[in-house]
């Protein structure tokens, strides 16, 4: 199955669903002058090609009194010996580890942590990190600021 064809209000229903994903089908239609019905079938056929993959919900992280969130880039001591499979269920067991991705590059992995303040962080690497099976070399990057982009869906 080739990529899906998308109209001009295929991609503003992905644009106003990338900024708000609980809008319903009828908000949608009043929005881009469609009917409940004909937006849901939209937002369907878009669900159903993988282009809408799921509707994330967004959580104030700092009200839940997460205030620092860290990027950590892991790099394995060695690949051989601990397979990836290894460290990737034991890091997914880790309550303050949100995300992680195996890359390519510099480390193996990145993984996004949260944590209440930079010695509850310390805690969460020293602890459960580095004692990951096959842990190397860690490099941490405190997260700052962040501004949420909508992401390149087309003109409009």
């Amino acid at each position: 199955m080739g990529p899906i064809d998308l109209d001009d209000t295929d991609r503003a229903i992905l644009r106003a669903l990338s900024l708000d994903g609980t809008l319903s089908a009828g908000e949608l239609g009043r929005r881009f002058g469609l009917s409940q019905p004909a937006a849901w079938r939209r937002v369907r056929r878009l669900e159903e090609a993988g282009v809408l993959a799921g509707r994330r919900v967004e959580v104030d992280r700092e009200q839940l009194g997460f205030g620092v969130t860290v990027f950590l880039g892991v790099k394995l001591a060695t690949k051989g010996r601990v397979s990836l499979e290894d460290f990737e269920r034991a890091v997914t067991a880790i309550p303050e580890v949100q995300v992680v991705q195996h890359v390519l590059g510099l480390f193996d992995y990145r993984l996004r942590v949260v944590a209440r303040d930079l010695a509850d962080f310390e805690r969460v690497l020293r602890r459960r990190v580095m004692t990951l099976p096959g842990v190397g070399s860690v490099e941490a990057n405190v997260l700052l600021t962040e501004e949420r982009r909508p992401g390149p869906l087309g003109h409009g």
